[in-house]
């Protein structure tokens, strides 16, 4: 592990003096490719540099220890440093192993939400819009841009189904475990007798693919322009820009009518179908990965019920790893970083012991 470190911080080094370079800082894209890679190494050697810190007193007090001949007062200092060191680098050696896991190549990505409601018809809706909500607030404490690409609104207000954009620094990552089926336990807006009902809504979180990556072929694309459709009044587009882009070679299809532009539309929809197309990608190399090994946290099945809001109790559940927060306010307000941080925790612990078991 330590020889790898040592290579990474040589290669972090030549970085450093690249960026300072004529030829590169004249490159937009050289530069900024650079600087990415610099930004992902540096958390890696920073860490790597205060192992060697405290390594360097747990061996200076080591010494001191060995030659002996410490009055009373200084050997309990020294002592002190000696444990001190020791249990220093252990703590950071485990850090440093999570560190070193392979990165996700997905994890830099903005994101694409598709939040669709599921069982328990309008209040599923409801809690659909109330989704949207919490991921639109915890985006803001994040610094991040939140793009509406299409949305089919109910008369209540809910959503059949509602997809937009994320951008920021980190999106997937962070977000990639929201995956999968959510399930509220309350009492409807719509109930008048009091009672709690169980509805449901499905989460998919998908990178967001360039261009580049998924050069779509005109042929193998069906458009269709229609007639916008809403809950009613004047938020409703009354001419025909909504488009629908049907992919032939997998049947998928993709509708956009936020815009009042077809243009506009027909963007966001070739958005989307790329980044479904590389979710696609990527859910079959979990699968692939999965088959030979345990289902982790990160699988992304949408079919799998993941979390409970109980609101009579106030608590939120996350199924996959066991915790319960009664903290359901501050929750659904954007307060995700305790369940995600978990999740990301619980995911590097599995990778961990997986390596171990592969070494």
């Amino acid at each position: 592990m330590f020889d790898k470190l040592m290579d990474v911080e040589a290669k972090y080094e030549q970085i450093n003096q690249r960026l300072m370079e004529p030829g590169v800082t004249s490159d937009p894209e050289q530069y900024k490719s650079l600087m990415k890679e610099y930004k992902n190494l540096t958390p890696l050697v920073e860490k790597y540099r205060e192992y060697r810190a405290a390594q360097g007193e747990y061996q200076e007090a080591k010494e001191l220890l060995e030659e002996g001949g410490l009055d009373k007062e200084f050997k309990a200092v020294v002592d002190e440093q000696y444990n001190e060191g020791k249990s220093r680098m252990e703590a950071l050696a485990e850090e440093l192993k999570i560190l070193l896991l392979p990165r996700d190549p997905n994890d830099d990505r903005n994101v694409i939400v598709e939040i669709r409601g599921g069982a328990g018809g309008e209040e599923s809706a409801l809690f659909a819009g109330s989704l949207y909500r919490m991921y639109s607030m915890y985006a803001a404490r994040m610094g991040w841009q939140v793009e509406v690409m299409n949305a089919n609104e109910t008369e209540l207000g809910g959503y059949k189904e509602i997809s937009f954009s994320i951008d920021g620094e980190g999106a997937y990552s962070k977000l990639k475990f929201e995956s999968g089926v959510h399930r509220v336990q309350r009492v409807p807006e719509t109930e008048t007798q009091g009672r709690i009902h169980t509805s449901t809504a499905t989460v998919a979180v998908l990178p967001e693919a360039d261009e580049v990556e998924f050069e779509l072929d005109p042929k193998d694309l069906q458009i269709d322009v229609f007639r916008s459709s809403g809950a009613g009044g004047q938020h409703v587009n009354k001419t025909s820009s909504a488009i629908r882009v049907t992919h032939l070679p997998t049947g998928m299809v993709v509708e956009c009518q936020d815009e009042r532009s077809q243009y506009k539309n027909k963007d966001k929809a070739l958005k989307v179908l790329r980044s479904r197309l590389l979710n696609q990608k990527v859910e079959e190399q979990n699968a692939a990965i999965a088959s030979e090994r345990r289902l982790q946290v990160g699988t992304g099945d949408r079919s799998e019920r993941i979390r409970t809001y109980n609101f009579p109790q106030g608590r939120v559940t996350d199924h996959r790893i066991g915790l319960t927060l009664y903290k359901i306010d501050s929750i659904m307000n954007g307060d995700l970083d305790e369940l995600i941080s978990a999740l990301i925790t619980f995911d590097q612990a599995e990778k961990l012991k997986e390596q171990n078991q592969d070494g």
